[in-house]
């Protein structure tokens, strides 16, 4: 009665898509990945971190030999894989053993042995092979692939899978040199009928098994389901097992494997993250990894002062960084120097290269990584470009800890899309949007991304520079700028550029609209840089006039508050004594509308130094809100004729006789702090005999301007006093 039931079992798995032979699934045991990998890259341990998220058994073959067998953009090539596969089926003798043959580089597995397996069986073949959109290299052989009714007719040899016994006789006439092309040896196999049929291999025309993108890539999306990634053909709706990057896909296969198989979900967010890292909480400051930080300076760039103030808060021991400054513009050389001069013997070494040395700025990247690579005991260089806003003072401890060949941390710019990476290139080169970069970007994506572009600021292992990046030419190309040159060698010596928005680290500065002659060009910031500008020059405690009151009212409607910082005050007093065109304090002022001033003073007015545009931004974006806030049902426009800043001196003019202002209200800011630049000094209002004598630096008064608050400047005994006076609203 048995054998009756396995005949009748038989009889039907004839008719089924499985042979009886195969009856049941492959047991996994009897399934062994073989690769070849010459030496560790990013690429294959992205390789092999798929491979042990499915338990895949992985054997590598030819670690430690020099390959010799071409790169993917130049045929022929390959030979050197097929001669080691055919030297290790030699030693294996199983005859149910099942081989799945991949490259490691550019190759992602999505799912585990059981589903290839299955697949496998139900190819109802004994060898498999990947299949190609596009035939390659001998576009001559292409009529002599055999027709499909639907699918890819040509064969990849970057991906097969088959029983030992039928890929050794595949490979028994191989006698080719290293360099010779595999992906040309299997073909000519697989359009011989005979041996196509004696050895019984197909190709996966429909990518049940084996994914190659080049050629495929609009067909090819991420499938997010149940905290797994997978990549799903929409052309044949399946869901493959092996992803390769073959050919030059390799950008797409390194944001593909940001996700797949489970790297980021939805559910989980970064898996990765937390993997590999190299803490240094607790170690020692003698123990902390030697980093030489180089700085580049390549153009006139504001808040080159703040740049180094931040570079000097970095919570990093100072005796194990060693600093490189490139600096190619003498309109900052004042400010290098000054720090240098404060805070030079803190860092274990500087090398600072200047505007006469004349040197070009591809030339000195290379001498700023060999300041790197030729130190024994460097284990990091940091490139950070001067524009660059470190706000985060654990940004270098983040990046060393994450233990990466190569990564940057994200960097924006305040109000737009713009950050300092590249999702995805443009066919020529330039720069793409990937279909995750806003969501990176506003933070609903938040992990480690492999990416084809980072620039200002970076992280690179001295390993990789005397290694895979120790060529010289990284920065040049006869076609593109040297940054995205740099990007472009770094991604084809297999380094993968990592970008991580984990925390947030800081921002770009923009750079356009930068003059240079002022004083103190910063200033003129508003407009291109506000962020950075309001944390220069707006006073500490502004945010709390509005969340908290912190308004004073000295006298009735005068209302006093914080709007200028200490560098703001400073700043405008040095500016205007460096333009130094005072008034002469006397009626007849060319300068106004009518050429009559009744009230006069020794002043400088916005204008003559190309600050009312600016003067007036300030005006509404600082003062405006406070305006609205304590006359209720009164809203500025922020107008002005006159903006100017006063000097009042004993030997000049100590003092101003009562007048009422031409405006509906007036701002006047002390720009010194009496007691120290000056004594005596304030203002008086008549009308309720109300006196501010003791004005705070950086503070603004504001009164009314007609009618109500006649006034006068109390006289000035000793010093200079500085103030700027503003007649809002004439």
């Amino acid at each position: 009665m048995r054998e009756v039931l396995l005949f009748l079992v038989c009889l039907f798995a004839s008719f089924s898509p499985l042979h009886c032979s195969q009856q049941g699934l492959i047991p996994e045991g009897d399934l062994l990945v073989l690769t070849v990998a010459t030496k560790e890259t990013d690429g294959f341990r992205r390789f092999l971190r798929s491979a042990k998220q499915f338990n895949y058994s992985i054997k590598v073959l030819g670690r430690g030999e020099t390959w010799k067998g071409g790169d993917y953009m130049s045929p022929p090539g390959g030979g050197q894989k097929v001669r080691l596969l055919k030297s290790a089926l030699e030693e294996i003798h199983e005859e149910n053993k099942v081989i799945l043959f991949v490259d490691s580089y550019d190759v992602i597995f999505s799912s585990g042995p059981k589903e290839l397996l299955k697949k496998f069986q139900q190819a109802k073949h004994k060898v498999v092979f990947s299949a190609e959109t596009l035939i390659w290299p001998d576009r001559h052989l292409e009529d002599k692939h055999p027709h499909v009714r639907e699918g890819k007719r040509f064969l990849g040899a970057g991906g097969f899978i088959g029983y030992a016994p039928n890929l050794k006789e595949m490979l028994s006439d191989w006698s080719g040199a290293d360099s010779d092309s595999d992906q040309l040896f299997f073909t000519k196999i697989y359009i011989n009928p005979e041996k196509r049929k004696s050895i019984n291999i197909t190709v996966d025309n429909k990518c049940r098994l084996f994914q190659n993108l080049h050629g495929a890539l609009d067909e090819v999306v991420l499938k997010f389901e149940n905290g797994r990634v997978r990549a799903r053909n929409v052309l044949y709706d399946t869901l493959p097992v092996i992803i390769h990057g073959n050919g030059p896909t390799k950008l797409q296969i390194n944001y593909l494997g940001n996700y797949i198989p489970n790297l980021w979900t939805f559910e989980t967010g970064c898996t990765i993250c937390n993997e590999d890292l190299r803490p240094l909480s607790g170690l020692q400051e003698s123990e902390y990894p030697v980093v030489v930080i180089g700085v580049f300076i390549q153009q006139p760039t504001p808040f080159v002062t703040v740049f180094f103030e931040r570079l000097l808060n970095l919570k990093y021991p100072k005796n194990r960084l060693r600093l490189f400054i490139y600096n190619q513009e003498s309109h900052h050389e004042q400010q290098v120097r000054t720090f240098l001069e404060h805070h030079e013997s803190e860092y274990q070494g500087v090398k600072l290269i200047g505007p006469e040395e004349d040197i070009d700025p591809v030339t000195s990247r290379n001498i700023g990584f060999d300041m790197c690579r030729d130190d024994i005991d460097c284990e990091y260089f940091f490139s950070i470009e001067v524009d660059v806003v470190l706000k985060n003072e654990d940004t270098l401890r983040i990046l060393i800890e994450l233990n990466k060949p190569f990564i940057a941390p994200m960097l924006t710019k305040p109000g737009r899309l713009w950050t300092n990476f590249w999702g995805a290139l443009s066919a020529d080169g330039y720069y793409a949007r990937s279909e995750d970069y806003v969501d990176i970007v506003q933070g609903n994506r938040v992990g480690l991304w492999n990416v084809p572009y980072v620039s200002n600021i970076f992280l690179v292992k001295a390993d990789a520079l005397r290694t895979d990046l120790k060529a010289p030419d990284l920065f040049e190309s006869a076609t593109v700028d040297p940054d995205m040159a740099f990007c472009a060698n770094v991604r084809n010596k297999g380094v993968f550029m990592f970008v991580t928005n984990m925390q947030t680290y800081g921002r770009v500065l923009s750079t356009e609209n930068y003059q240079t002659n002022h004083l103190h060009n910063d200033l003129w910031q508003i407009f291109e840089n506000p962020v950075e500008w309001e944390e220069r020059y707006i006073h500490e405690n502004y945010s709390k006039i509005l969340r908290d009151g912190l308004i004073e009212t000295p006298c009735p409607d005068v209302f006093w508050f914080p709007v200028f910082s200490d560098v703001a005050c400073n700043d405008f007093v040095e500016e205007m004594e460096h333009f130094g065109q005072w008034s002469g304090g006397a009626n007849v002022d060319t300068r106004i509308q009518g050429g009559y001033e009744n009230v006069p003073t020794i002043d400088i007015h916005m204008n003559q130094v190309g600050y009312d545009k600016e003067w007036q931004k300030f005006l509404l974006d600082y003062i405006a809100p406070v305006t609205e806030k304590m006359f209720p049902g009164y809203y500025t426009r922020a107008q002005f004729d006159l903006a100017f800043v006063v000097r009042y001196k004993p030997d000049e003019q100590p003092s101003l006789r009562p007048h009422h202002d031409a405006s509906t209200f007036t701002i006047n800011i002390a720009l010194n702090q009496v007691g120290i630049d000056y004594q005596g000094g304030g203002c008086r209002f008549l009308r309720y005999n109300c006196s501010v004598t003791a004005p705070r630096k950086g503070w603004a008064l504001m009164h009314p301007g007609r009618l109500t608050h006649y006034h006068e400047g109390l006289p000035t005994l000793e010093g200079v006093r500085y103030i700027s006076v503003t007649f809002v609203d004439p």
